[in-house]
């Protein structure tokens, strides 16, 4: 637990550094699709020894998975807003934000709540995130307008084919976990 919490506090410290958020925020779609991630990696790494160390608190406001489920739900949907993106590189208040809410509001809660879902529930969560990343890929690509003042369009249509993608693979697990048969492999 330990061990995790140091590897996970470590990769935030580094995700903050202004080089490397300078350069990973300086192209939209590592912005999007791996500093945000890793954010909520860097949570979910850490939110072990929380979790170990105040187990009331988890089972009292999160005893089956859905409200912080929910909450991590929230939260990637908020950030992956363009204009909460496009925020965040021109107010510093969002950019904290942003490195608060990420690891704090998302990956903590995902950590507590994914293994308390039911099979169920995770595909259904996946489900969403498939059906959104899809919306999300066709809003950057087909937009007429420039979404984000602070990258190209170009940036704009890669940020888009990137959730397409994501999407992509997301609907082949989705395939695999509804065709295939774990126990036959036991």
């Amino acid at each position: 637990m330990m061990t995790q919490f140091i590897y996970g506090l470590l990769f935030y410290i580094f995700l903050m550094l202004p080089p490397v958020a300078n350069l990973v925020e300086s192209i939209m779609i590592t912005h999007m699709h791996m500093q945000m991630p890793m954010l909520v990696v860097s949570g979910f790494l850490m939110a072990g020894i929380f979790l170990k160390r105040f187990p009331r608190f988890f089972e009292k406001w999160n005893s089956n998975g859905i409200p912080g489920i929910t909450l991590f739900m929230i939260v990637i949907i908020y950030w992956t807003i363009p204009r909460t993106m496009d925020e965040a590189l021109t107010y510093q208040a969002i950019e904290a934000w942003k490195f608060i809410s990420l690891p704090f509001l998302a990956g903590f809660p995902l950590r507590d709540s994914w293994k308390k879902l039911t099979k169920a529930g995770k595909n259904l969560i996946i489900i969403i995130f498939t059906v959104k990343y899809f919306g999300m890929g066709a809003l950057y690509i087909w937009s007429e307008d420039q979404l984000c003042n602070n990258y190209l369009v170009i940036d704009q249509l890669t940020l888009g084919w990137g959730f397409i993608t994501t999407a992509i693979c997301l609907v082949i697990y989705l395939v695999y976990a509804f065709t295939v048969d774990p126990t036959k492999y036991e």
